[in-house]
């Protein structure tokens, strides 16, 4: 379409002029004007349609690209111009979510959603588990998915953090959990890079999709809801449970599953062959996160964890009122809640956990009680929360409660201003990712129905701060996001911090308006502190030993570069590296002769650089100080 070059063209001459992207407005009046006595809608612009086409000009590097003589600059600002939902990739890499197949939880939580469509405590209206219902539950079609649709916004797909997400991971078989990570990487594996994955890509997917059809599997929203309406209709009336009904449609001899689940498995050996690839693949894995419980934190698991290149792991606290705990069924305790802190962190993991206020048996007093203990005792610390409000789903044991006058919601006011008390409280190290769940308001019976909590909750923080003159310290407030950083004004500084099991050191890169360019996590194991923390068991199989010290973390702001480019954003100013050599000298001078990393597979060729080889058993890259 002539028409779409004619836009191009003048949305290149109009970032030239300004040499930066063009405001959102100005995009759309250009849209519309193009768009005007157009009859045919097929033939109308869209934003989509122009970067797509852009894209295809680059990637072809056809004569219409070569008129445009763009230099780098140019480039970029017609992406930003162009790109789709840019704070995507704005943290500094790009984010996968995948689901894995419907499985029970040995845990009986009053709160937590009944939905058999789905693994439990996720409901099949989330978008997260709708590609994953539309993808057979298969990761390898399920990263392609995503893959795809972030290619097409114009993000740069590089660098990827991969959440397996869907309940308790530890849970499923072993050869299901080695077989899904091993179809992860290889869907990233397989993938081209540029406007889309590929032709042998696209075949590979059709391929598999024929293979579940012929074996009987559903993948249509409707016919599925149907199938599992009488058992699902058992459920919400409360005459059976989740557990019990699992087997009734995943077990039984007309269920296509069992005969899935025996081409469902992989070795190790497969997964490594994967992530040997994965190296020097055009789509890496910078980040592997995996969801648990606390009671599921065992150093087996842990050591697991790593041979399948896990670098954090999400966990479900919810409380640390052993009151609240109990009327919610949430059979786990504050100690099985700290000793998971303390391996997950002297395993090298970063903890991202989840935690709830409104709970039944709790109140606006005492969950401001229960948080501020959660980020100052020494025995939990986290480094990242999913803090959100208790909704009232159908079908779960709640709503029977609830019935009875026994839950209720709060209100907007009372719960905006307890969570804006929270992340007032929130030290400097610890970053609050998410503030509402993906549930569909169809879905909620009671309780936010706002999908913009957590801007209504950041200006209640920012009016609190004025007021108490209060800085706020959590990092998701404070994170440079989509931006450059001059590095004539930064600085870093080391926030210090003691566990119940090491010294914390919180390395950051920050502007003088304290906003964080860059950070780093190095952690320095108290023996003595945590022979006294841990049983002998435990401490016998930890992956590390005396003088031996733990990056757990390292991340870089600015909008995701491709790998290998120089340009001004945070991730190419060398921060990494400065941070990592200061972590070296605070541990020479502790007293420690090597520092691991907890690398993921697609970093490991930049620790290489930095001096860290892999160790024998491959579960961490070790520099020797």
């Amino acid at each position: 379409m002539a028409s779409m070059e004619t836009a191009l063209e003048h949305i290149i001459q109009q970032v030239r002029a300004t040499e930066a992207p063009l405001p959102t407005a100005d995009l759309l009046a250009l849209i519309r004007q193009h768009n005007q006595g157009v009859h045919d809608v097929d033939q109308h612009l869209s934003k989509n349609k122009l970067l797509a086409a852009y894209l295809r000009h680059q990637a072809e590097n056809s004569p219409q690209w070569q008129t445009w003589n763009q230099d780098t600059a140019t480039q970029q600002a017609v992406l930003q111009t162009l790109q789709a939902k840019p704070r995507r990739t704005a943290s500094g890499i790009a984010s996968i979510t995948v689901i894995t197949k419907p499985w029970p939880c040995s845990s009986s939580c009053i709160y937590c959603p009944n939905d058999v469509r789905m693994p439990k405590s996720y409901l099949s209206n989330e978008p997260a588990c709708q590609r994953a219902e539309r993808n057979y539950f298969d990761p390898y079609l399920q990263v392609m998915a995503r893959l795809r649709s972030l290619m097409r916004m114009g993000h740069v797909t590089q660098k990827i953090e991969v959440i397996v997400l869907g309940g308790t991971w530890s849970d499923y078989p072993e050869g299901y959990q080695l077989w899904f990570m091993t179809r992860v990487f290889q869907a990233l594996n397989d993938a081209a890079d540029g406007i889309d994955v590929g032709p042998a890509a696209l075949q590979a997917m059709e391929e598999l999709r024929a293979r579940y059809a012929a074996a009987g599997l559903l993948q249509d929203p409707d016919q599925i809801a149907q199938a599992v309406a009488p058992v699902q209709s058992r459920i919400n009336k409360g005459n059976l449970f989740y557990s019990q009904a699992f087997p009734l449609l995943y077990e039984s001899p007309d269920s296509p599953w069992p005969k899935l689940a025996a081409w469902q498995t992989a070795t190790m050996e497969d997964l490594e062959h994967q992530q040997r690839i994965n190296e020097t693949a055009a789509h890496r894995v910078v980040g592997l996160v995996v969801e648990t419980r606390p009671d599921r934190i065992t150093p087996q698991n842990l050591t697991m964890l790593r041979r399948m290149g896990c670098t954090k792991v999400q966990i479900g606290i919810q409380s640390l009122n052993p009151v609240v705990l109990k009327a919610n069924c949430r059979n786990i305790s504050p100690d099985q809640i700290a000793r998971a802190f303390a391996l997950l962190r002297l395993f090298g993991f970063k903890s991202h956990t989840h935690f709830m206020v409104n709970l039944l048996a709790s109140n606006p007093d005492s969950d401001r009680a229960d948080f501020a203990r959660f980020v100052t005792d020494p025995a939990f610390l986290p480094d990242e929360i999913k803090l959100y409000p208790c909704f009232l789903i159908a079908g779960t044991e709640l709503e029977i409660v609830h019935s009875r006058g026994g839950w209720r919601a709060y209100d907007e006011q009372t719960l905006t201003a307890l969570l804006a008390d929270d992340v007032l409280a929130t030290p400097p190290f610890t970053r609050i990712s998410r503030m509402i769940r993906d549930f569909s308001a169809d879905d909620i019976v009671e309780g936010c129905k706002k999908t913009n909590l957590r801007q209504m909750v950041e200006a209640e923080v920012a009016h609190r701060s004025a007021q108490r003159n209060q800085p706020v310290q959590e990092i998701r407030f404070r994170e440079i996001v989509g931006e450059s950083a001059d590095p004539a004004t930064l600085r870093l500084t080391d926030y210090a911090y003691r566990t119940t099991v090491s010294t914390e050191h919180f390395l950051q890169w920050v502007t003088p308006e304290d906003r964080i360019a860059g950070f780093l996590r190095l952690s320095l194991p108290d023996w003595g502190a945590l022979r006294a923390a841990l049983s002998p068991k435990d401490v016998e199989q930890l992956p590390i030993s005396p003088g031996q010290a733990m990056i757990r973390e390292v991340h870089v702001y600015g909008k995701v570069a491709r790998l290998h480019a120089a340009d001004q954003n945070a991730q190419h100013l060398g921060l990494g590296r400065q941070l990592v050599e200061r972590a070296c000298q605070i541990t020479r001078e502790a007293g420690c002769t090597e520092l691991n990393v907890i690398s993921s597979v697609g970093t490991r060729g930049y620790y290489q650089k930095l001096g860290f080889s892999l160790r024998p058993d491959g579960l961490y890259q070790v520099h020797d100080l």
